[in-house]
């Protein structure tokens, strides 16, 4: 079977039991199952950054080792998002979302419990494995499960109410670290897990199995995590070992190699992971292109202004998270207003409008340095600000357009590419952002040197959003949907 015939075969049974408006009792609790389950890695996103220090302080890790803390998940969960978002259309989404949210959860345990930073690393990878089922579960139940005229507004709300987690992770998460470890970073996880799959199992339709069991595309997972594992690896140790170490170049030219493979796999395979024949249709290439700048700016300025706050102003963990707390307030209220924009004009206004606000407020930020220049009421929180509206004005409307732009029944596999998508770029800003900054391999995390760097990456970070608001604007038809078969 062709990748063609695949989209166009006819559709899975849909889940049993009438689709659920968000005025009904049953379509808030679905809402409220797949927020509380996205909220975990959401936290994880935030609440691991404001933490890594007191990590740093308490493991005996250096810079590369806050790379690696971070990009032992972000592999893992972008390499096998996509057949999580597989799974998740073949084995039923309620299914799915349950067992990802159990095997997160016991990954977060094990994180809450490492002895030393190899064992935290590998319990970070096994929370991106396990993430990568419940991240496009707790999405694409919104897709399965919500009526049509109330999708825009869900993914919304869903897009706002899951970055209230974000405001939870860096300050409950600041206050843990303070007052007894960054270890219940982590275990924090656990309750939460419980109460989301009581309310998944209450509220969301039992699934049917599907009709066909189409095989997993086992040969791309496994190159897509050698080709991002590779690539990684090589950009996070050049700086350290040197460019012309054998180990750098065997890693970065191994995962181009595989990246190379990857493509031909997926091209020809009867069930490809990534089914590129998505990526002909102009709503779902301009959709999964404006996500690569958005995320790539997003993780690389949360990852670099938490140690901005805490290394180089002297914030404690709690304080950074209340210092960045404006953003997620923002996402909360802003993104599910931009999410019924998006559903009722088109993604276009809104991702285009977005990312220009957010590169604003990342100049901004490019203010903030040492002393009188770490003032936080006329330095720190004007670009905080700024970069809030510019992301809120974003990410719901560019989910939106990704889920839209394919078939229901590939809703899975949509969500799987675009957190794919925004998984990897946030992987490859990490090592990357540092490098153009001039950070990567900088000895004394904290000194002025890594103040000017942080200041470079912003202005990198604005360049990035302003391509990203271009792309919308080229590419992006002005109207929602399904613009090519």
């Amino acid at each position: 079977m062709s990748d063609s015939e695949g989209l166009d075969a006819p559709p899975s049974p849909e889940p049993s039991g009438e689709l659920l408006t968000l005025d009904s009792a049953a379509g808030r609790l679905a809402l409220l199952a797949s927020i509380l389950g996205s909220a975990m890695p959401f936290v994880d996103g935030t609440a691991v950054n404001v933490a890594l220090p007191a990590m740093a302080a308490d493991l005996g890790v250096d810079f590369s080792g806050f790379q690696w803390i971070l990009n032992a998940y972000l592999i893992t969960l972008a390499a096998f998002v996509l057949p999580g978002g597989s799974l998740a259309d073949l084995w039923g989404r309620r299914r799915a979302f349950v067992w990802g949210v159990v095997g997160f959860a016991l990954a977060s345990l094990l994180c809450g419990v490492a002895p030393d930073s190899t064992t935290l690393i590998v319990a970070r990878a096994l929370q991106g494995l396990t993430a990568a089922l419940l991240v496009p579960a707790s999405l694409s139940l919104l897709q399965s499960c919500i009526a049509p005229q109330d999708r825009g507004r869900a993914v919304g709300l869903w897009s706002g109410l899951s970055g209230l987690s974000t405001i939870i992770g860096p300050l409950v998460g600041g206050w843990l670290v303070d007052q007894a470890s960054w270890r219940w970073v982590f275990l924090l996880n656990v309750p939460v897990a419980a109460l989301a799959i009581a309310v998944a199992l209450r509220a969301i339709p039992r699934d049917r199995l599907t009709d066909r069991r189409t095989p997993l595309d086992t040969p791309g997972a496994v190159l897509a995590v050698a080709m991002l594992g590779g690539v990684t690896f090589g950009l996070t140790q050049g700086p350290e070992w040197g460019w012309t170490h054998p180990g750098v170049l065997t890693s970065l030219g191994l995962g181009t190699l595989c990246g190379i493979g990857f493509l031909d796999v997926e091209r020809n395979a009867a069930n490809p992971m990534l089914p590129l024949r998505f990526f002909r249709r102009r709503s779902f290439l301009g959709a999964n292109g404006v996500t690569i700048g958005v995320y790539f700016a997003l993780s690389g300025t949360f990852f670099l202004l938490t140690i901005q706050l805490q290394r180089v102003l002297g914030y404690s963990a709690f304080g950074a998270g209340l210092a960045l707390s404006p953003i997620t307030l923002l996402l909360l209220f802003v993104s599910p207003r931009a999410g019924r924009w998006a559903g009722e004009r088109g993604p276009r206004p809104p991702l285009v409008v977005g990312p220009l606000v957010a590169a604003a407020g990342a100049l901004l930020l490019s203010r903030v340095g040492m002393g009188a220049q770490g003032d936080y009421l006329t330095r720190i929180l004007p670009g905080v600000l700024v970069w809030g509206v510019g992301i809120s004005l974003t990410v719901a409307p560019v989910t939106a357009a990704a889920l839209g732009a394919v078939e229901e029944r590939h809703s899975g596999v949509a969500a799987g590419v675009n957190n794919a998508v925004a998984r990897a770029a946030q992987l490859l800003a990490i090592p990357v952002l540092p490098l153009l900054a001039g950070l990567a391999g900088i000895e004394e995390v904290g000194s002025a040197a890594f103040s000017a760097g942080f200041q470079a990456a912003c202005r990198v970070n604005a360049a990035v959003l302003v391509v990203a608001a271009g792309v919308a604007f080229v590419v992006l038809e002005k109207g929602l949907g399904l613009q090519e078969g």
